[in-house]
């Protein structure tokens, strides 16, 4: 790490970590916003305070974080759309590498979980493989809405504090 979150000037500090979270910028800003100290200068504190603006968030703002997410295995990823932590995320998992099976039962999982609960299957998929994410798919899909509002949450942070340990590593 060659700066600690804690003397960054406000823009370097959000155009390091603004992206932590999918498309969320505002998370990182509150974060700047409320003041960093030696707490936020590890992957485990800067984490802490982000999730804490999270979790502060209203129900919407939540939601409009989880469907900023992209699908797994899903078109922008063919497309090559994704962000570059998505990217690499989606990548470390061998979705880049599906079998035209395996997209298939993942385009056809994608579309329902999205008509049942309005929003995308969100997994931190960093080591794990195509068949644990299928198998956490069809479990999950079976899930009620609040449960899986509250579990693509915990995904979610999940994610961010891999990136954020990439990030300060």
């Amino acid at each position: 790490m060659t700066e600690r979150p804690s003397t960054m000037e406000r823009a370097d500090f959000l155009a390091r970590f603004g992206g932590v979270f999918e498309h969320s910028p505002w998370i990182a800003e509150a974060v700047f916003d409320r003041g960093l100290g030696p707490e936020t200068d590890s992957a485990e504190g800067l984490h802490r305070a982000m999730c804490a603006v999270l979790r502060a968030a209203p129900r919407e703002r939540k939601l409009a974080l989880i469907r900023a997410h992209p699908d797994l295995a899903g078109r922008l990823a063919r497309r090559g759309a994704l962000t570059e932590a998505s990217r690499g995320e989606q990548a470390s998992a061998g979705l880049d590498a599906c079998s035209e099976e395996e997209f298939a039962r993942f385009t056809e999982l994608n579309a329902r979980y999205r008509e049942k609960f309005g929003f995308p299957f969100v997994m931190a998929v960093k080591g794990r493989c195509r068949r644990e994410i299928l198998a956490a798919f069809a479990r999950r899909i079976a899930n009620d809405p609040e449960t899986e509002f509250q579990t693509a949450l915990a995904e979610i942070e999940k994610i961010a504090l891999f990136r954020l340990r990439e990030l300060l590593s």
